[in-house]
């Protein structure tokens, strides 16, 4: 089985490579002959191309978004019907569902901000894929080498890690080792749809904030206030603000089993990794 991979610098990307050493990778800069090219041979495509979320969105870096995301994925899309792959694996983001609602793959509304939107056309470009094509709503990754959790640590280790706002919000995560076993599952059971990528048991961002203090052994006494961010974020504070309890529904009928399904373990897990390496 021989994979390519868009977004292969990425946090998730290069976490692929490490665990699928077989595989190519499909450079921003490709067009699609390059692109054909580069798939011979190929069984599957993951792709996960995709400018950084987590900055301010200006006008610019909204449309630098869009086309990291849309646009590549038409590009990438056109390459993989003329080719031989037999399995096309897109990424999408849980923040196409709205806030403050319990959800699992079946529900169909929308969130109505630029995330929500955004989300949508990166999905309608995976679908006109003709090929066998799955896309995997990514939560908050949680691993030791990039994502969000390697952005908390130093402030956690220095005391200063807090909950935000009124530690209400749900944050809906999974720990990296488990997408890899769901990016064997599908491929190994050509499970073909829409799949949230998250473990079975989302949390308030209090329990979160609890859990990475009692992993790193340091206290959690100081709130960040949700104007904070809003400030050094702008509308893009709405991805660490938001709060999407979502499920694994289909996963879970599939059949797939998480190894890391409560956060307590799952930190603790990633962290002595950390210590390891």
């Amino acid at each position: 089985m021989r994979l390519a991979i868009t977004g292969a610098s990425g946090f998730v990307g290069q976490e692929l490579q490490r665990h699928f050493l077989d595989s190519v990778v499909i450079e921003r800069q490709d067009d699609e002959q390059a692109i054909i090219e580069k798939l011979k041979d190929i069984d599957v495509v993951i792709n996960l191309a995709g400018a950084p979320i987590i900055k301010r969105w200006s006008d610019p870096y909204k449309e630098i978004l869009r086309k990291s995301r849309v646009e590549t994925t038409e590009r990438l899309v056109k390459a993989v019907d003329k080719s031989d792959v037999t399995h096309f694996i897109s990424t999408s983001a849980i923040g196409i569902y709205p806030d403050d609602k319990a959800c699992d793959e079946e529900c169909d509304e929308v969130s109505e901000d630029f995330l929500g939107s955004l989300t949508k056309a990166w999905e309608v470009e995976a679908h006109k894929c003709s090929k066998p094509t799955t896309i995997l709503r990514f939560g908050v990754i949680l691993g030791k080498e990039g994502g969000a959790l390697a952005q908390m640590l130093t402030p956690f280790r220095l005391g200063v890690g807090g909950i935000i706002g009124n530690g209400k919000m749900m944050t809906s995560w999974l720990d990296i080792s488990d997408l890899m076993r769901i990016y064997g599952f599908v491929i190994d059971n050509q499970l073909t749809g829409t799949f949230n990528a998250v473990a079975p048991e989302p949390v308030s961002n209090h329990t979160f904030t609890k859990a990475l203090g009692s992993a790193l052994r340091r206290p959690t006494l100081l709130p960040l206030p949700e104007m904070a961010l809003r400030l050094m974020y702008g509308e893009a504070a709405s991805v660490v603000t938001g709060s999407k309890e979502i499920y694994p529904k289909a996963l879970l009928e599939a059949g797939f089993t998480f190894e890391h399904p409560e956060i307590k373990e799952s930190l603790k897990h990633i962290l002595r990794r950390r210590q390891l390496h």
